[in-house]
């Protein structure tokens, strides 16, 4: 039996690495309003983990009417499910566990409930999950996936003299903490606001170096990556299985602000590619993916088993790279790397039969309560 966890909080709980994790409240609140996320994609007899079980139950059969209306799609509501807190026969019975991400902290709490030791990864592979996840992954990957059409840099840096030198390079720079969760973690800066010799910094200034000190000395480094004219985000979904072996899940079409998720394009494979084809040569995102296969097989093997997602980004071409058209747009093949599921994984799972349905999936914040939306492209 299959143990399913919603537990968004995990990109936090990586950044802490504490076995003794107490997310923020909007985290937890995320967790126990979205629980049933996993029965998209669950079998009818995996069970599902829940803070609240009969609030989630009633969420996932109000998002079941929402599929059927919307994509023509129908799910079982009939769920198993178990209470963190509760005792339950069935936590005994697990034999197999898939959260959204792993983590230490998350494997603490399996511990406390009772789920057998066997059914997780050890402390050391947690460890070398939390490795892989950090952004340096990304940035060795970067180089390998470019070619003609693409473009894309990113380094680690230890300290503010070498921001200070990208960014006589660059000019301006988006600054990455190595871990952390969505819209989070980042900030963006030019030369003419970063000199890491002034004396007489102003408020806002001294604030993006104190945030740089803190980040280093907490986590070791930062990311630092060239500022780029981002025309559309989206991404790509994909398998591990933990055997060398990487498989292509499909395209992922979302938005965000702020560098925060807002939703994904529900829709048909074929009708995403169309999306995207308006923008770049379909060849060019086929390389890439067949590229992505290749590359990251060796690295997880052995390592790491499950899904992950791969952030890219359309881009008006960069001023400082040859270009023969004004107009001309590029792809960042590798903005980041997301070692767990991701809202991608559960668009793709509503994908519909039909190339004309496209909708929009939304997580909505109304009433003290976190909803999961489905409406019509505009």
């Amino acid at each position: 039996m299959t143990l399913h966890i919603f537990n968004p909080e995990h990109d936090i709980a990586l950044a802490s690495n504490l076995a003794c994790f107490t997310a923020p409240h909007a985290g937890r609140q995320l967790r126990h309003d979205l629980a049933f996320l996993p029965a998209l994609w669950a079998s009818p007899s995996d069970v599902l983990m829940a803070d609240d079980a009969s609030a989630a139950q009633q969420s996932l059969e109000r998002f079941a009417q929402s599929m059927r209306r919307s994509l023509g799609i129908s799910i079982s509501c009939v769920r198993q499910w178990v209470q963190y807190g509760r005792p339950s026969i069935l936590w005994q019975s697990v034999t197999e566990v898939e959260p959204w991400g792993w983590d230490s902290a998350l494997r603490a709490r399996l511990l406390h409930c009772g789920v057998n030791i066997t059914t997780m990864p050890s402390d050391e592979a947690i460890a070398t999950m939390r490795q892989l996840s950090h952004r340096r992954t990304a940035a060795a990957l970067l180089p390998l996936l470019r070619t003609e059409g693409t473009v894309g840099e990113a380094f680690e840096c230890q300290s503010e003299e070498e921001i200070s030198e990208l960014l006589s390079r660059h000019g301006h720079l988006v600054l990455k903490a190595p871990w952390s969760s969505s819209g989070r973690g980042i900030r963006f800066v030019n030369r003419e606001l970063f000199s890491p010799t002034s004396h007489d910094e102003k408020p806002n200034d001294y604030g993006l170096k104190g945030w740089l000190r803190n980040i280093i000395a907490k986590q070791g480094s930062v990311m630092a990556e060239p500022y780029y004219n981002k025309v559309k985000d989206f991404g790509m979904e994909f398998h591990s299985d933990g055997c060398g072996q990487i498989e292509y899940l499909g395209l992922s079409l979302f938005h965000t602000a702020n560098g925060a998720y807002t939703g994904n394009i529900i829709a048909t494979e074929a009708a995403k590619r169309e999306m995207i084809g308006r923008y770049l040569p379909l060849s060019l995102l086929d390389n890439v993916q067949e590229k992505i296969c290749q590359e990251l097989g060796p690295v997880f093997n052995s390592k790491y088993s499950g899904p992950f997602g791969i952030d890219m980004m359309i881009v008006h071409h960069p001023d400082n790279e040859p270009s023969t058209k004004d107009d001309e747009l590029s792809l960042h093949p590798c903005v980041e790397i997301n070692l767990r599921r991701t809202m991608g994984h559960v668009a793709l799972a509503l994908t519909p039969t039909d190339d004309d349905i496209r909708r929009v999936m939304r997580i909505e914040y109304a009433k003290d309560c976190y909803k999961l939306k489905l409406s019509r492209m505009k």
